[in-house]
Protein backbone atom coordinates (compact mmCIF):
# COMPACT_ATOMS: atom_id res chain seq x y z
CA UNK A 1 0.00 0.00 0.00
CA UNK A 2 0.82 3.66 -0.94
CA UNK A 3 3.62 2.40 -3.08
CA UNK A 4 6.27 5.59 -3.28
CA UNK A 5 5.68 6.71 -6.87
CA UNK A 6 8.93 7.21 -9.17
CA UNK A 7 10.65 10.58 -9.62
CA UNK A 8 10.10 11.88 -13.33
CA UNK A 9 12.82 13.74 -14.57
CA UNK A 10 15.58 11.90 -12.21
CA UNK A 11 16.95 10.08 -15.61
CA UNK A 12 15.96 11.44 -18.87
CA UNK A 13 18.11 13.35 -20.80
CA UNK A 14 21.24 11.35 -21.26
CA UNK A 15 19.11 8.55 -22.66
CA UNK A 16 17.72 10.65 -25.43
CA UNK A 17 21.20 10.43 -26.94
CA UNK A 18 22.14 9.04 -30.07
CA UNK A 19 25.05 10.38 -31.59
CA UNK A 20 27.94 8.74 -28.74
CA UNK A 21 29.93 6.08 -29.40
CA UNK A 22 28.87 2.34 -28.82
CA UNK A 23 31.80 2.61 -25.56
CA UNK A 24 30.10 5.86 -24.08
CA UNK A 25 26.62 4.02 -24.81
CA UNK A 26 27.86 1.13 -22.51
CA UNK A 27 29.30 3.59 -20.19
CA UNK A 28 25.78 5.53 -20.04
CA UNK A 29 23.74 2.40 -19.55
CA UNK A 30 25.85 1.05 -16.74
CA UNK A 31 25.73 4.94 -15.26
CA UNK A 32 21.56 4.83 -15.85
CA UNK A 33 21.56 1.32 -14.28
CA UNK A 34 23.35 2.79 -11.16
CA UNK A 35 21.62 5.58 -10.94
CA UNK A 36 17.97 3.93 -11.52
CA UNK A 37 19.29 1.84 -8.63
CA UNK A 38 20.41 4.08 -6.22
CA UNK A 39 16.45 6.28 -6.85
CA UNK A 40 14.67 2.72 -5.96
CA UNK A 41 16.58 2.81 -2.97
CA UNK A 42 15.75 6.11 -2.08
CA UNK A 43 12.05 5.71 -2.88
CA UNK A 44 11.74 2.29 -0.53
CA UNK A 45 14.04 4.62 2.05
CA UNK A 46 10.51 6.60 1.90
CA UNK A 47 8.68 3.70 3.52
CA UNK A 48 8.20 2.05 6.75
CA UNK A 49 6.33 -1.31 7.02
CA UNK A 50 4.14 -3.14 9.22
CA UNK A 51 3.92 -6.85 8.38
CA UNK A 52 0.30 -7.53 10.08
CA UNK A 53 -0.25 -11.32 10.91
CA UNK A 54 -4.27 -10.87 11.33
CA UNK A 55 -7.26 -13.09 11.66
CA UNK A 56 -10.22 -11.86 10.13
CA UNK A 57 -11.95 -15.15 9.31
CA UNK A 58 -12.99 -17.56 12.01
CA UNK A 59 -13.89 -18.10 15.82
CA UNK A 60 -11.85 -14.97 16.73
CA UNK A 61 -12.85 -12.74 13.87
CA UNK A 62 -14.63 -10.50 15.88
CA UNK A 63 -11.39 -9.38 17.43
CA UNK A 64 -9.10 -9.81 14.42
CA UNK A 65 -11.09 -7.74 12.81
CA UNK A 66 -11.48 -4.76 15.00
CA UNK A 67 -7.91 -4.75 16.43
CA UNK A 68 -6.20 -4.42 12.65
CA UNK A 69 -8.91 -2.05 11.79
CA UNK A 70 -8.15 0.28 14.01
CA UNK A 71 -4.48 -0.34 13.82
CA UNK A 72 -4.85 0.48 9.92
CA UNK A 73 -7.04 2.62 10.20
CA UNK A 74 -4.80 5.02 11.96
CA UNK A 75 -1.60 4.57 9.99
CA UNK A 76 -4.30 5.85 7.03
CA UNK A 77 -4.85 8.85 9.38
CA UNK A 78 -1.01 9.66 9.33
CA UNK A 79 -0.44 8.96 5.70
CA UNK A 80 -3.57 11.21 4.59
CA UNK A 81 -3.16 13.99 7.38
CA UNK A 82 0.33 13.80 7.86
CA UNK A 83 2.31 12.68 4.94
CA UNK A 84 3.51 9.92 6.99
CA UNK A 85 5.81 10.25 10.10
CA UNK A 86 8.01 12.68 9.04
CA UNK A 87 7.58 12.27 5.24
CA UNK A 88 8.11 8.65 5.65
CA UNK A 89 5.07 6.80 4.28
CA UNK A 90 3.88 4.24 6.88
CA UNK A 91 2.84 0.64 4.53
CA UNK A 92 1.48 -2.64 5.74
CA UNK A 93 0.74 -6.27 4.52
CA UNK A 94 -1.74 -8.48 5.45
CA UNK A 95 -1.33 -12.32 5.94
CA UNK A 96 -4.50 -14.41 7.09
CA UNK A 97 -4.14 -16.24 10.04
CA UNK A 98 -7.51 -17.42 11.56
CA UNK A 99 -5.50 -17.15 14.84
CA UNK A 100 -3.43 -20.47 14.13
CA UNK A 101 -0.07 -20.53 15.34
CA UNK A 102 1.30 -22.37 12.44
CA UNK A 103 -0.50 -20.09 10.08
CA UNK A 104 1.53 -17.26 11.75
CA UNK A 105 4.30 -18.57 11.68
CA UNK A 106 3.90 -19.02 7.58
CA UNK A 107 2.79 -14.99 7.42
CA UNK A 108 6.31 -14.45 9.10
CA UNK A 109 8.15 -16.35 6.43
CA UNK A 110 6.81 -15.08 4.24
CA UNK A 111 6.86 -11.32 4.52
CA UNK A 112 9.82 -11.61 6.94
CA UNK A 113 11.98 -10.19 3.50
CA UNK A 114 9.83 -7.02 2.81
CA UNK A 115 11.96 -4.21 3.39
CA UNK A 116 12.13 -1.61 5.73
CA UNK A 117 10.12 -3.25 8.75
CA UNK A 118 9.13 -1.89 11.72
CA UNK A 119 7.61 -4.24 14.40
CA UNK A 120 5.23 -7.26 14.08
CA UNK A 121 1.82 -7.00 15.87
CA UNK A 122 0.36 -10.32 16.22
CA UNK A 123 -2.10 -10.41 18.51
CA UNK A 124 -1.84 -13.77 19.25
CA UNK A 125 -0.09 -15.03 22.37
CA UNK A 126 0.87 -18.25 20.45
CA UNK A 127 2.08 -16.73 17.46
CA UNK A 128 4.30 -14.58 19.73
CA UNK A 129 5.97 -17.22 21.65
CA UNK A 130 6.61 -19.09 18.09
CA UNK A 131 8.35 -15.73 17.18
CA UNK A 132 10.42 -14.98 19.96
CA UNK A 133 14.05 -16.46 18.80
CA UNK A 134 13.32 -15.46 15.29
CA UNK A 135 12.43 -12.00 15.78
CA UNK A 136 15.72 -12.04 18.06
CA UNK A 137 17.66 -13.14 15.60
CA UNK A 138 16.33 -10.32 13.31
CA UNK A 139 16.54 -7.70 15.64
CA UNK A 140 13.20 -6.70 14.61
CA UNK A 141 10.31 -5.82 17.90
CA UNK A 142 7.46 -7.78 18.48
CA UNK A 143 4.48 -6.06 19.94
CA UNK A 144 2.48 -7.68 22.31
CA UNK A 145 -0.06 -5.04 23.53
CA UNK A 146 -2.22 -6.07 26.20
CA UNK A 147 -1.00 -10.23 26.20
CA UNK A 148 1.99 -12.30 25.44
CA UNK A 149 4.83 -13.78 27.57
CA UNK A 150 4.77 -12.23 31.23
CA UNK A 151 8.26 -12.13 31.86
CA UNK A 152 8.78 -10.23 28.37
CA UNK A 153 8.41 -7.23 30.33
CA UNK A 154 12.09 -7.74 31.76
CA UNK A 155 14.09 -6.11 28.55
CA UNK A 156 17.66 -7.18 30.01
CA UNK A 157 16.49 -10.75 28.78
CA UNK A 158 13.98 -9.71 25.92
CA UNK A 159 15.54 -7.08 23.99
CA UNK A 160 12.99 -7.13 21.43
CA UNK A 161 9.91 -8.25 22.49
CA UNK A 162 7.41 -5.19 24.02
CA UNK A 163 3.97 -6.39 25.87
CA UNK A 164 3.21 -2.97 26.14
CA UNK A 165 -0.15 -1.74 28.13
CA UNK A 166 -0.52 -4.57 30.35
CA UNK A 167 0.70 -8.29 30.40
CA UNK A 168 -0.92 -11.31 32.20
CA UNK A 169 0.35 -10.58 35.75
CA UNK A 170 0.12 -7.50 35.90
CA UNK A 171 -3.81 -7.65 34.54
CA UNK A 172 -4.15 -10.77 37.15
CA UNK A 173 -2.91 -8.37 39.99
CA UNK A 174 -5.23 -5.54 38.68
CA UNK A 175 -7.94 -7.91 38.49
CA UNK A 176 -7.66 -8.80 42.34
CA UNK A 177 -6.75 -5.59 43.69
CA UNK A 178 -10.60 -4.37 41.95
CA UNK A 179 -12.13 -7.29 43.60
CA UNK A 180 -10.99 -6.21 47.03
CA UNK A 181 -12.10 -2.66 46.80
CA UNK A 182 -15.53 -3.92 46.22
CA UNK A 183 -15.40 -6.05 49.25
CA UNK A 184 -14.52 -3.00 51.20
CA UNK A 185 -10.62 -3.29 51.24
CA UNK A 186 -7.64 -5.98 49.79
CA UNK A 187 -8.02 -7.22 53.59
CA UNK A 188 -11.61 -8.67 53.14
CA UNK A 189 -10.63 -11.32 50.41
CA UNK A 190 -9.41 -13.63 53.26
CA UNK A 191 -11.95 -16.00 53.19
CA UNK A 192 -13.38 -15.30 49.67
CA UNK A 193 -13.96 -17.86 46.97
CA UNK A 194 -12.46 -17.26 43.01
CA UNK A 195 -13.28 -18.87 40.16
CA UNK A 196 -10.91 -18.47 37.10
CA UNK A 197 -12.96 -19.86 33.88
CA UNK A 198 -9.90 -19.62 31.64
CA UNK A 199 -9.50 -20.40 27.54
CA UNK A 200 -7.83 -23.58 27.22
CA UNK A 201 -4.91 -21.87 25.24
CA UNK A 202 -1.09 -20.86 25.93
CA UNK A 203 -3.31 -17.54 26.69
CA UNK A 204 -5.61 -19.25 29.09
CA UNK A 205 -3.30 -20.44 30.80
CA UNK A 206 -0.68 -18.52 31.24
CA UNK A 207 -2.17 -16.88 34.61
CA UNK A 208 -2.92 -19.90 36.73
CA UNK A 209 0.60 -19.65 38.60
CA UNK A 210 -0.54 -16.23 39.63
CA UNK A 211 -3.92 -16.66 40.61
CA UNK A 212 -2.75 -19.86 42.89
CA UNK A 213 0.18 -16.96 44.39
CA UNK A 214 -2.24 -14.07 45.13
CA UNK A 215 -4.56 -16.40 46.82
CA UNK A 216 -2.03 -17.21 49.06
CA UNK A 217 -0.67 -14.09 49.68
CA UNK A 218 -4.32 -12.54 50.74
CA UNK A 219 -5.85 -15.90 51.74
CA UNK A 220 -8.57 -16.38 49.30
CA UNK A 221 -9.86 -19.70 47.74
CA UNK A 222 -8.99 -20.08 44.06
CA UNK A 223 -10.59 -22.31 41.76
CA UNK A 224 -9.14 -22.83 37.84
CA UNK A 225 -11.50 -23.95 35.57
CA UNK A 226 -10.20 -24.83 31.75
CA UNK A 227 -12.78 -24.12 29.18
CA UNK A 228 -11.35 -26.07 25.87
CA UNK A 229 -11.36 -23.75 22.52
CA UNK A 230 -13.68 -22.52 20.75
CA UNK A 231 -15.65 -22.32 23.85
CA UNK A 232 -19.11 -22.73 22.41
CA UNK A 233 -20.02 -26.01 25.15
CA UNK A 234 -19.85 -24.75 29.02
CA UNK A 235 -22.58 -26.54 30.66
CA UNK A 236 -20.74 -28.84 33.03
CA UNK A 237 -17.81 -25.94 33.65
CA UNK A 238 -20.70 -23.47 34.87
CA UNK A 239 -22.37 -26.73 36.85
CA UNK A 240 -19.20 -26.92 38.99
CA UNK A 241 -19.79 -23.02 39.95
CA UNK A 242 -22.91 -22.82 40.44
CA UNK A 243 -21.69 -25.74 43.03
CA UNK A 244 -18.53 -24.03 44.12
CA UNK A 245 -20.78 -20.94 45.01
CA UNK A 246 -17.36 -18.56 44.56
CA UNK A 247 -17.94 -14.56 45.72
CA UNK A 248 -16.69 -13.95 42.08
CA UNK A 249 -16.11 -15.29 38.85
CA UNK A 250 -12.81 -14.01 36.48
CA UNK A 251 -14.04 -14.92 32.82
CA UNK A 252 -10.73 -15.09 30.71
CA UNK A 253 -12.14 -15.88 27.38
CA UNK A 254 -11.58 -14.89 24.03
CA UNK A 255 -13.88 -15.20 21.52
CA UNK A 256 -16.92 -17.27 21.16
CA UNK A 257 -16.32 -18.29 24.59
CA UNK A 258 -16.95 -15.19 25.95
CA UNK A 259 -20.98 -14.67 25.08
CA UNK A 260 -21.56 -18.21 25.73
CA UNK A 261 -19.62 -18.16 29.34
CA UNK A 262 -22.42 -15.07 30.03
CA UNK A 263 -25.40 -16.89 29.14
CA UNK A 264 -24.66 -20.19 30.76
CA UNK A 265 -23.84 -18.08 33.57
CA UNK A 266 -27.35 -16.51 33.46
CA UNK A 267 -29.17 -20.23 33.00
CA UNK A 268 -27.52 -21.19 36.10
CA UNK A 269 -27.99 -18.47 38.59
CA UNK A 270 -25.01 -16.71 38.78
CA UNK A 271 -25.10 -13.00 38.89
CA UNK A 272 -23.41 -11.07 35.83
CA UNK A 273 -22.56 -8.43 38.31
CA UNK A 274 -19.85 -10.96 40.43
CA UNK A 275 -17.96 -11.61 37.08
CA UNK A 276 -15.07 -9.92 36.10
CA UNK A 277 -13.36 -10.10 32.64
CA UNK A 278 -10.09 -10.00 31.79
CA UNK A 279 -9.24 -7.74 29.12
CA UNK A 280 -9.85 -9.93 26.16
CA UNK A 281 -13.59 -10.66 27.09
CA UNK A 282 -14.28 -6.70 27.38
CA UNK A 283 -15.45 -5.74 24.00
CA UNK A 284 -19.25 -4.86 22.54
CA UNK A 285 -18.55 -8.85 20.88
CA UNK A 286 -18.42 -10.11 23.85
CA UNK A 287 -21.30 -8.82 25.53
CA UNK A 288 -24.22 -7.93 22.99
CA UNK A 289 -24.60 -11.53 21.74
CA UNK A 290 -25.53 -12.50 24.93
CA UNK A 291 -28.29 -9.94 25.47
CA UNK A 292 -29.45 -9.54 28.50
CA UNK A 293 -27.69 -11.98 30.41
CA UNK A 294 -24.23 -9.47 29.89
CA UNK A 295 -26.39 -6.19 31.78
CA UNK A 296 -24.08 -5.81 34.71
CA UNK A 297 -21.12 -7.56 33.46
CA UNK A 298 -17.60 -6.11 34.82
CA UNK A 299 -14.58 -6.20 32.46
CA UNK A 300 -10.92 -4.34 33.16
CA UNK A 301 -9.61 -2.48 29.83
CA UNK A 302 -6.54 -0.54 29.20
CA UNK A 303 -8.50 2.15 26.89
CA UNK A 304 -12.04 3.28 26.43
CA UNK A 305 -14.57 2.27 24.37
CA UNK A 306 -16.37 5.44 22.14
CA UNK A 307 -15.44 7.93 19.15
CA UNK A 308 -15.82 11.16 20.97
CA UNK A 309 -11.98 11.36 21.21
CA UNK A 310 -10.97 13.98 18.85
CA UNK A 311 -8.48 11.26 17.19
CA UNK A 312 -11.40 8.95 16.72
CA UNK A 313 -13.38 12.21 15.17
CA UNK A 314 -9.94 13.02 13.03
CA UNK A 315 -10.39 9.42 11.94
CA UNK A 316 -14.22 9.26 10.51
CA UNK A 317 -13.64 12.37 9.37
CA UNK A 318 -10.22 11.75 7.20
CA UNK A 319 -10.36 8.74 6.66
CA UNK A 320 -13.55 7.31 6.60
CA UNK A 321 -14.61 10.56 5.02
CA UNK A 322 -12.16 9.74 1.80
CA UNK A 323 -13.49 6.01 1.76
CA UNK A 324 -10.14 4.30 3.16
CA UNK A 325 -11.68 3.49 6.33
CA UNK A 326 -10.83 -0.04 7.03
CA UNK A 327 -14.28 -1.67 9.30
CA UNK A 328 -16.81 -2.95 6.75
CA UNK A 329 -19.56 -1.85 9.64
CA UNK A 330 -19.03 1.67 10.56
CA UNK A 331 -21.12 0.89 13.79
CA UNK A 332 -17.92 -0.67 15.02
CA UNK A 333 -15.63 2.92 15.27
CA UNK A 334 -15.00 3.13 18.58
CA UNK A 335 -15.63 -0.03 20.06
CA UNK A 336 -13.07 -1.69 22.82
CA UNK A 337 -11.54 -3.83 19.85
CA UNK A 338 -11.22 -0.47 16.84
CA UNK A 339 -9.73 1.41 19.91
CA UNK A 340 -7.03 -1.00 21.00
CA UNK A 341 -6.05 -1.00 17.46
CA UNK A 342 -5.60 2.57 17.44
CA UNK A 343 -3.90 2.97 20.62
CA UNK A 344 -1.70 0.01 19.65
CA UNK A 345 -1.17 2.56 16.25
CA UNK A 346 -0.29 5.22 18.29
CA UNK A 347 1.71 3.11 20.47
CA UNK A 348 3.99 2.04 17.16
CA UNK A 349 3.91 5.09 15.31
CA UNK A 350 5.16 7.34 18.69
CA UNK A 351 8.17 4.71 19.00
CA UNK A 352 8.85 4.94 15.04
CA UNK A 353 8.65 9.31 15.81
CA UNK A 354 10.94 8.60 18.73
CA UNK A 355 13.46 6.77 16.89
CA UNK A 356 13.35 9.22 14.24
CA UNK A 357 14.62 12.26 16.26
CA UNK A 358 17.94 10.38 17.14
CA UNK A 359 18.40 8.08 14.03
CA UNK A 360 17.16 10.53 11.12
CA UNK A 361 14.13 11.42 9.45
CA UNK A 362 14.00 8.07 7.13
CA UNK A 363 13.28 4.39 6.98
CA UNK A 364 14.63 3.00 10.27
CA UNK A 365 15.68 -0.37 10.77
CA UNK A 366 14.49 -2.88 13.44
CA UNK A 367 16.85 -2.22 16.12
CA UNK A 368 16.36 1.66 15.67
CA UNK A 369 12.85 0.99 16.32
CA UNK A 370 13.52 -1.02 19.13
CA UNK A 371 15.25 1.82 20.88
CA UNK A 372 12.20 3.75 19.78
CA UNK A 373 10.00 1.59 21.76
CA UNK A 374 12.97 1.20 24.57
CA UNK A 375 12.08 5.57 24.99
CA UNK A 376 8.46 5.33 24.50
CA UNK A 377 7.43 7.93 26.97
CA UNK A 378 3.92 9.57 26.71
CA UNK A 379 3.14 11.18 29.48
CA UNK A 380 -0.89 12.82 30.01
CA UNK A 381 0.20 15.67 27.94
CA UNK A 382 1.42 13.98 25.09
CA UNK A 383 -1.15 11.80 25.07
CA UNK A 384 -3.98 14.56 24.97
CA UNK A 385 -1.62 16.17 22.12
CA UNK A 386 -2.53 13.06 20.12
CA UNK A 387 -6.22 13.36 20.46
CA UNK A 388 -6.35 10.37 22.91
CA UNK A 389 -7.11 12.13 26.00
CA UNK A 390 -9.16 9.70 28.41
CA UNK A 391 -9.11 7.21 25.94
CA UNK A 392 -6.08 6.28 26.98
CA UNK A 393 -3.93 7.21 30.16
CA UNK A 394 -0.04 7.02 29.51
CA UNK A 395 2.85 4.69 29.41
CA UNK A 396 6.46 4.43 30.59
CA UNK A 397 8.50 2.15 28.61
CA UNK A 398 12.74 1.62 29.42
CA UNK A 399 15.30 -0.46 28.23
CA UNK A 400 13.97 -2.75 31.40
CA UNK A 401 10.56 -2.41 32.11
CA UNK A 402 8.93 -3.18 28.43
CA UNK A 403 5.38 -2.71 29.08
CA UNK A 404 5.26 0.32 30.67
CA UNK A 405 3.11 1.36 34.21
CA UNK A 406 0.40 -1.16 33.59
CA UNK A 407 -2.46 1.04 34.54
CA UNK A 408 -5.82 -0.47 33.94
CA UNK A 409 -9.42 1.02 34.80
CA UNK A 410 -13.05 -0.89 35.19
CA UNK A 411 -15.96 -0.78 32.49
CA UNK A 412 -19.65 -1.91 33.05
CA UNK A 413 -22.02 -2.98 30.80
CA UNK A 414 -25.41 -1.07 30.75
CA UNK A 415 -27.53 -3.05 28.26
CA UNK A 416 -26.51 -1.05 25.52
CA UNK A 417 -23.02 0.83 26.15
CA UNK A 418 -19.99 0.31 28.27
CA UNK A 419 -19.58 2.72 31.35
CA UNK A 420 -16.40 3.34 33.68
CA UNK A 421 -16.73 2.33 36.97
CA UNK A 422 -13.25 2.49 38.70
CA UNK A 423 -10.00 4.59 38.86
CA UNK A 424 -6.88 4.01 37.00
CA UNK A 425 -5.57 0.79 39.17
CA UNK A 426 -1.94 0.25 39.47
CA UNK A 427 -0.75 -3.36 39.56
CA UNK A 428 1.53 -4.43 42.80
CA UNK A 429 5.10 -4.38 41.01
CA UNK A 430 6.79 -4.52 44.15
CA UNK A 431 5.25 -8.10 43.98
CA UNK A 432 5.19 -8.89 40.39
CA UNK A 433 8.89 -7.89 39.28
CA UNK A 434 10.74 -10.14 41.55
CA UNK A 435 8.47 -12.90 39.71
CA UNK A 436 8.93 -11.35 36.43
CA UNK A 437 12.87 -11.34 36.80
CA UNK A 438 12.69 -14.92 38.43
CA UNK A 439 11.47 -16.62 35.34
CA UNK A 440 13.29 -14.42 32.85
CA UNK A 441 16.95 -14.84 34.60
CA UNK A 442 15.64 -18.87 34.53
CA UNK A 443 15.24 -18.72 30.96
CA UNK A 444 18.02 -16.39 30.06
CA UNK A 445 19.93 -19.16 31.87
CA UNK A 446 17.91 -22.13 29.70
CA UNK A 447 19.09 -20.35 26.70
CA UNK A 448 22.60 -19.18 27.64
CA UNK A 449 21.67 -15.28 27.21
CA UNK A 450 23.75 -12.97 28.99
CA UNK A 451 21.61 -10.15 31.13
CA UNK A 452 21.81 -6.59 28.58
CA UNK A 453 23.14 -3.78 30.71
CA UNK A 454 21.55 -0.49 30.07
CA UNK A 455 24.99 0.91 28.20
CA UNK A 456 24.43 -1.91 25.45
CA UNK A 457 20.66 -1.07 25.52
CA UNK A 458 21.81 1.83 24.02
CA UNK A 459 23.66 0.48 20.83
CA UNK A 460 22.01 -0.10 17.93
CA UNK A 461 24.13 -2.74 16.26
CA UNK A 462 22.78 -2.53 12.90
CA UNK A 463 21.95 1.06 12.73
CA UNK A 464 22.33 2.41 9.07
CA UNK A 465 24.42 4.79 9.96
CA UNK A 466 26.97 2.80 11.93
CA UNK A 467 27.45 0.55 8.50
Amino acid sequence: MYPTPPRPGDIVNPLRSTSIKLTKVSLLAGLTLTVTNFCASLAQADEQNFPLQSYRVGAYAAGGTGFFGGFIDYMNLINIRDRGVNGVKLTWEEGETQYEVERGVEVYERLKTVPGIAAWNPLSVGIAYAMIDRITQDKVPLITVNHGRTDSTDGRVFPYVFPLLLNPYSETSGIIKFIGSKLGGIDNLKGKRIVVLYHGSPYGKETIPIYELLAQKYGFTVQQIEVPHPGNEQQSQWLTIRQAKPDYVVLRGWGVMNPVALKTAQKVGFPSDHIIGNVWSNSEEDVIPAGNAAKGYIAITTQASGSQYPVLQEIIKTVYGAGKGNLQDKSRIGSVYHNLGIVNGILNVEAVRIAQEKFGHRTLTGDEVRWGFEHLRLDPDRVAALGAKDLFHSINVTWDNHEGDGLVTFQQWDGTKWKVVSDWIAPDWALLRPIIEKSSTAYAAEHNIKLRTAAEAEEVTNSVASK
